[in-house]
């Protein structure tokens, strides 16, 4: 027993870890699976904002002689770092639960008009609402962990290779250090090494995924409820930044430093600094944020319809966990609060398909006001064994959710990506060319197969789209050397053309396209004589059909 109360949170990590094996996708999966999967293994550049840490860590763990495929191991790593996110979350579930008071607000409301009823006001409330068994503490932390694990789109991020698996741990170590921060007394003045950690972790998680950035609304609320606005607070984000600006440039330096070794993939080529701000901003997809009042209405929308298919019964507890939150921990609840308003109101203005992963710290949210609501269930029933129906009722809630959310994140037969790619693959000749922009099922699965496997590496596969950017074609040329041969001029003019536009300065858009369009054209008659040109149906049936491309004149499919 004293084992399980020591090691709780490493436990439940390893538990939730041997389910999220059950479901582990064993090759790529859609949309950037398979590019991901790639940059890691082969040290590249990933699509913007370049995520350096992820690759990194990526590519050492993918050295480690397992006997897996690089897919599986890039996999495998997703659903530790979820884990992982697990057991700190459960850990610092327990620690505010340990910590309570440091939250609440109680103490400066009440004002008894006489001592007597001061003392037993003070002695309910402190018995009701600061005193929280520990076996209930224990259970509630681990209860909250696993509504939150087990929830869709958290679960999912387990499943295969993702940003947002290594992001969820970070996002979690640096709630676990704010809140330590928080509560710790430090009379001295100095500040405390749970703030440094804190800045650390907060840099990391920056040179991970941007929406980083989403932590910090509640994180200056928590820190300036404690510290004000005062000399010393300042100063002490000062000392933070000291931490915070040089971790977070001694990681970016991997892009201009890995770009100017022309890796094989190498997104954005950011080796200077104009292609690195353009890089880490994710300039490329800025035009699918802040769209449009209709957009931002159809993704809130989509995120409150999806809520409860996240949590399913789950959410019942949660939203006793808000209440509670605000009677018991209102500093903490209000924090919460911010987070989940700051993330929802950011993420529904990015008008993407995948948007799901960009509410997570919404739904850690979530998760933590469970935690409350978990504490309120146990000690609901006034009856005898009321603690044994409250707990079983916990657990059957999070049954129901696995049994109902089990099917819908089960990856772990999924191969029709990787079927998909090489039945493609071997229905061409070699050293054919394929013009596609097939990303979320073909591409970006190629990218694995063709660099990391070196499966039917002699095909050239032409992005159409990704025409349109100039880091392209240096990235073309070193993954299919001769493949530009006699666009030189056609390459050339069109670079002068896009330079404005990458920009934001005025361009000529018929020019563009115009020039855009016969890069296309000429990329195929160029190459014709030396190699079989196979065409996407998407191309055929879409931008051939509105005259956008065409082949060359005398050939026809």
């Amino acid at each position: 027993m004293e084992i399980l109360k020591k090691y709780y949170y490493l436990l439940t990590g390893l538990f939730v870890f041997i389910i999220y094996l059950t479901t582990l996708a064993p090759s790529v999966v859609k949309i950037d699976s398979g590019e991901l999967a790639a940059v890691q293994s082969t040290l590249g550049i990933a699509h913007p904002t370049g995520y350096p840490l992820f690759t990194i860590v990526g590519y050492i763990f993918s050295l480690i002689p397992f006997p897996f495929s690089n897919i599986y191991k890039a996999n495998l790593l997703a659903a530790i770092w979820c884990a992982a996110g697990t057991s700190v979350f459960v850990y610092t579930s327990k620690y505010i639960l340990d910590n309570i008071n440091s939250f609440s607000l109680f103490k400066k409301v009440l004002q008894p008009k006489s001592k007597k009823k001061k003392k037993v006001k003070e002695a309910e409330i402190s018995k009701e609402q600061y005193s929280i068994p520990e076996n209930k503490k224990f259970l509630s932390a681990i209860a909250a962990g696993l509504i939150l694990s087990f929830s869709r789109t958290y679960w999912v991020q387990s499943t295969s290779v993702e940003v947002y698996s290594l992001h969820i741990f970070l996002i979690s170590l640096i709630i676990l250090f704010l809140v330590k921060g928080f509560t710790e007394d430090n009379p001295s003045g100095k500040i405390s090494r749970y703030w440094i950690l804190f800045a650390l972790f907060l840099a990391l998680g920056f040179t991970n995924h941007m929406t980083t950035l989403l932590i910090l609304p509640g994180t200056a609320y928590l820190y300036f409820i404690k510290y004000k606005f005062s000399k010393e607070s300042f100063k002490r984000i000062g000392f933070m930044l000291l931490i915070f600006i040089p971790v977070l440039i001694l990681l970016y330096i991997y892009l201009p430093v890995r770009a100017s070794q022309n890796p094989l993939l190498n997104w954005g080529n950011p080796i200077d600094m104009e292609r690195i701000l353009r890089h880490i901003s994710g300039k490329q997809y800025q035009v699918w944020l802040f769209s449009s009042t209709d957009s931002a209405k159809k993704q809130l929308e989509y995120f409150f319809t999806m809520l409860p298919v996240e949590f399913s019964v789950n959410l019942f507890i949660a939203f006793i966990g808000v209440i509670l939150s605000f009677i018991t921990a209102r500093r903490f609840g209000i924090f919460l609060v911010i987070s989940f308003a700051s993330t929802v109101l950011y993420s529904i203005n990015y008008d993407i398909v995948d948007i799901d992963s960009y509410f997570l710290l919404a739904y850690i949210s979530t998760g933590f006001f469970s935690v409350f609501g978990i504490v309120k269930l146990l000690s609901f029933l006034k009856i005898k064994n009321s603690y044994n129906i409250s707990a079983s009722l916990i657990i059957l809630f999070i049954l129901v959710h696995v049994f109902i959310t089990y099917p819908k994140v089960d990856e772990s037969n999924t191969y029709i990506y990787e079927d998909y790619t090489k039945e493609i693959l071997s229905q061409v000749p070699d050293t054919s060319i394929i013009l596609s922009y097939q990303w979320d099922y073909f591409l970006s699965a190629s990218y694995y197969f063709q660099f990391v496997e070196n499966h039917k590496r002699n095909i050239a596969i032409i992005d159409k789209e990704l025409l349109r950017r100039s880091w392209y074609f240096n990235q073309l040329e070193t993954t299919y050397p001769g493949i530009l041969n006699g666009l030189d001029n056609d390459v050339k003019m069109f670079l002068e053309a896009l330079k404005p536009f990458e920009r934001d300065e005025k361009y000529d858009s018929n020019l563009l396209e115009n020039l855009y369009r016969r890069i296309m054209t000429n990329l195929i008659t160029s190459n014709m004589e030396s190699r079989d040109i196979y065409i996407g149906p998407e191309l055929y049936e879409n931008e051939m059909q509105r005259g956008e491309f065409s082949l060359p004149e005398g050939y026809t499919l």
